[in-house]
């Protein structure tokens, strides 16, 4: 091999390289991407416990958990979350079916954005109820995730079903079929 064909294979060679590490570093998703079901905080709450009094805005108006005559079925869920953004269709389905005997809820538990990077705001939470589409009530995002940290499992999104008497029924984290909730659902309405 010549000299300038030595160099032009070298830099087409360096090029690559860089152009590699560039891809790399900006398709390689964000820490808590990777570790999206997992929670930052975690409650001790279990099935059989009454469950943490609350009172939050939502986007069907104030909700005050002690005021509910219904089974309440509530999502503490991340904007940024896949898992929580996926089961937004699950949820919706099983709010079409049950809103009539059961109070639903969404509470934001993540201090990060939609975007994985940046701090949540009430924008993230509009955004994320519009492109995916959810049907059920949200409530405002709350900085200090007061309702998250009560019940907030270990992932996201942490699903918890609560009886007529106030005490949880179901209890569970992470992308849950439409079958399981609904059992749980169908337990606490009879």
């Amino acid at each position: 091999m010549n000299q300038r064909t030595l160099a032009i294979v070298s830099v087409v060679v360096l090029a690559l390289i860089v152009i590699g590490a560039v891809l790399f570093v900006r398709l390689q998703p964000s820490r808590q991407l990777q570790n999206a079901s997992t929670a930052p905080a975690s409650s001790s709450l279990k099935v059989g416990d009454t469950a943490p009094q609350f009172q939050i805005p939502t986007t069907a108006g104030p909700f005050d958990l002690n005021a509910q005559t219904k089974p309440v079925f509530l999502e503490v869920f991340a904007t940024w979350c896949p898992h929580c953004q996926r089961e937004t269709k699950v949820l919706d389905a099983l709010y079409q079916k049950y809103k009539d005997r059961v109070a639903f809820i969404a509470v934001p538990g993540s201090t990060t954005g939609m975007d994985g990077q940046s701090p949540e705001s009430q924008g993230d939470v509009f955004a994320f109820e519009q492109r995916f589409n959810a049907l059920y009530p949200i409530a405002a995002y709350d900085p200090n995730l007061t309702v998250a940290n009560k019940y907030l499992m270990s992932g996201f999104p942490t699903l918890v079903v609560i009886d007529k008497n106030k005490k949880v029924a179901y209890l569970n984290s992470g992308e849950v079929p439409y079958a399981e909730l609904a059992a749980a659902l169908n337990k606490v309405t009879r």
